[in-house]
């Protein structure tokens, strides 16, 4: 595994939009049904929007109804870690990228049940869609 990418802040914020910066780094959530959370039949990757390490597959996205990306597993093993959190009075675990821990959302146990169940419900703003990957 690779090192952890450490920025200052002000680095973040240099390279970063400001919604890509509040969900990221300070952990927020864009609006349901603001960015891209449509289902396609296009290959490809999504990549950490912060420092491009490969999160999740094309291929194991599906349309939950929630109003933002979901995936029933990430790309490998090693390509997010999963934090307990507690924040908001509720009690959710957060994913964050393994690399550069930029926050991606939160995975929850109601995925589709033919495959994982899991539904890792992902902040688009945090994602950079790589097409033929």
């Amino acid at each position: 595994m690779r090192n952890k990418l450490h920025k200052s802040d002000a680095e973040w914020r240099q390279q970063l939009t400001r919604e890509q910066y509040r969900v990221t780094r300070e952990k927020g959530t864009e609006p349901p049904f603001s960015g891209d959370h449509q289902v396609s039949d296009e290959q490809g990757i999504y990549h950490c929007v912060c420092c491009g390490a490969a999160l999740f597959e094309n291929e194991h996205k599906f349309d939950s109804g929630c109003g933002w990306p979901s995936f029933d597993r990430p790309l490998g093993k090693g390509s997010v870690e999963e934090n307990f959190d507690e924040s908001h009075g509720m009690r959710r675990t957060e994913v964050v990228c393994s690399h550069c821990d930029a926050h991606l959302g939160h995975v929850f146990p109601d995925g589709p049940p033919q495959t994982t169940g899991q539904r890792y419900c992902i902040n688009s703003v945090a994602l950079d869609f790589h097409p033929d990957e």
